[in-house]
């Protein structure tokens, strides 16, 4: 049985990013794999999962969320081999520090050597990446500014929109992805979404054409061409 853990979706689901378990579980049981979201509340102990989802929020919520998670067996589970899919306010929990409140420093996870700082403008709008020769397309609505650190990989290189910082877009890292995208992000790029079961199931995925899979292509030829 595949888990997929959805953490504090009433803390980090303010974009829907809800979604990308849906995508996650539903694409592995159309190929005959058993799959199930792990909804985790905030009174929830964290659960034993393959991968788990943190989603977008606002700054009240992205602090007690970072509380939350310092305060549970999160990290632990990560260092044993669970697999992580971060966006947003959830991409900027997993590193050294985010911005809150204002100019406020805040503790992140420290998973990542990455530090989130507020930037002059929100960025809003759509954001295309691309990831190892692909087209990953979102909506990206944040005020963060993240830098990473020397030795880590971005997701991808920015081709439309602002992602960390105007050049690059989120960071990749064993077991982790990370990006600025909502849509939901694994419901808007299917291709991704099945990056990401191959390597949390270790297996080589049948291509598998869904409406989401049209519609995916259909938004990369008005986005890029």
């Amino acid at each position: 049985m595949l888990s997929v853990a959805l953490v504090y979706p009433e803390l980090l689901g303010t974009y829907g990013d809800g979604g990308n378990a849906v995508v996650l579980v539903e694409r592995a049981r159309r190929r005959g794999i058993d799959a199930e979201v792990l909804r985790v509340g905030i009174d929830d102990a964290m659960p034993n999962a393959a991968v788990y989802l943190l989603g977008g929020g606002e700054d009240g919520p992205q602090r007690l969320g970072a509380d939350l998670l310092r305060a549970s067996s999160f990290g632990a589970r990560v260092g044993d081999g669970a697999f992580v899919v971060a966006v947003c306010a959830g991409l900027q929990l997993l590193g050294r520090t985010f911005a809150v409140e204002g100019d406020d420093e805040y503790e992140g996870l420290g998973l990542i050597d990455a530090q989130t700082r507020r930037g002059e403008r929100r960025a809003v709008g759509e954001l295309v990446v691309e990831v190892d020769g692909r087209t990953l397309v979102g909506f990206e609505n944040h005020g963060g500014r993240t830098t990473l650190g020397d030795s880590v990989q971005p997701l991808g290189v920015v081709r439309r929109g602002v992602g960390n910082e105007g050049t690059v877009d989120g960071f990749r890292a064993p077991r982790i992805w990370a990006s600025y995208a909502h849509g939901p992000l694994l419901a808007m790029n299917p291709w991704f979404a099945d990056l990401v079961l191959e390597q949390v199931l270790g297996v080589s995925l049948e291509p598998l054409e869904t409406s989401a899979d049209l519609l995916y292509a259909e938004r990369v030829r008005t986005l890029v061409g």
